[in-house]
């Protein structure tokens, strides 16, 4: 009788975990908002679920939905990217300010912080996750499409792999920033960080609105 650890680790499963993984590791936008809620003691596991949920759907839209219809339509596609680029620009700005602006008097030495409610916090989170064209991308276009050479039911396999992979990267992340955020708190590195995500959005942005000239 196959065993549940035989049932789940097929090649499908496998692939689309080690794909998911490949694909999440890199420091992009959603990645760096979770860093700084993390980092500011904001909501960590609120974000983390909410980043965790977020990708069960898109991933589920993927694989089951879209890569199943031939992928997006031009004009569905465009409006996401010119959302997406207005998204990344305004997040970029908000970087930069506070990397231009840099600890602030009274702060003991750290950046100021505005105090985020839940709904804040559950809002940005969707925000990150839902107006990021690079995470439709990635789900829509690669995650989508290799789900369908392993035809049913290993598509669903391939899903459930590459969701496996966003929960556990998630969850780490957020054990990782809980266990060591008052250790990384420093104002050199909130600035670096700050400079980096807002080069790394409006690079991003830059590079979405070339594509779409």
């Amino acid at each position: 009788m196959p065993t549940l650890p035989s049932l789940l680790f097929t090649p499908a499963f496998t692939a689309g975990l080690v794909l998911c993984l490949s694909l999440i590791v890199a420091l992009g936008p959603q990645n760096a908002h979770v860093l700084r809620m993390g980092l500011t003691g904001q909501h960590v596991w609120l974000t983390v679920a909410v980043c965790i949920l977020s990708d069960m759907g898109l991933i589920g839209l993927s694989v089951l939905g879209l890569a199943q219809l031939g992928g997006m339509s031009d004009k569905l596609q465009g409006a996401l990217v010119g959302s997406g680029i207005v998204f990344l620009l305004y997040y970029g700005w908000q970087a930069f300010t506070r990397f231009r602006r840099g600890a602030q008097p009274g702060a003991v030495g750290l950046p100021a912080h505005a105090p985020m409610t839940r709904r804040q916090a559950v809002t940005a989170a969707l925000a990150f996750a839902w107006l990021n064209p690079h995470a439709w991308m990635d789900t829509a276009v690669l995650i989508g499409t290799a789900s369908l050479a392993w035809g049913r039911p290993g598509n669903a396999w391939f899903g459930l792999g590459a969701i496996t992979a966003s929960t556990l990267w998630f969850a780490g992340l957020g054990l990782g920033l809980m266990l060591l955020g008052q250790r990384l708190r420093s104002p050199a590195l909130w600035r670096a960080l700050d400079g980096l995500v807002a080069l790394m959005m409006w690079g991003t942005a830059g590079v979405l609105a070339w594509g779409l000239v």
